[in-house]
């Protein structure tokens, strides 16, 4: 699958039109057509405005996995906290990592 369809497929996926995706990343809304169509090749900047638009990567926008468009984060504030979290230290992390285990397998004992 090509860029263009796979942003394309994320913009819709999200209930966003062209003018959505244009506004946020600072574009119009016919050059968002023309990056889905592959009439243009955005630069490497744009194509992580896009991204970023679409809560995904720059490596699934150039060639993902297209099982991954089901799997992309639709909560926008838990994507935001994930992002800061990002930027925590490796032993914040891990605690965190530790933390968000011991939760799921207290879910599965519960259901």
């Amino acid at each position: 699958m090509a860029v263009g369809d796979r942003i394309k497929q994320l913009r819709t996926a999200k209930n966003m039109t062209q003018s959505d995706l244009a506004k946020i990343v600072g574009l119009t809304y016919i050059q968002v057509g023309r990056y889905e169509k592959a009439k243009s090749n955005s630069s490497a900047d744009v194509l992580q405005k896009l991204a970023s638009a679409l809560y995904t990567t720059t490596d699934f926008l150039m060639g993902g996995d297209t099982e991954q468009v089901q799997a992309q984060l639709s909560d926008k504030e838990l994507l935001k906290q994930f992002r800061e979290v990002e930027k925590w230290k490796k032993k914040t992390k891990a605690s965190l990592r530790s933390l968000s285990m011991l939760l799921s397998l207290k879910r599965k004992s519960n259901s």
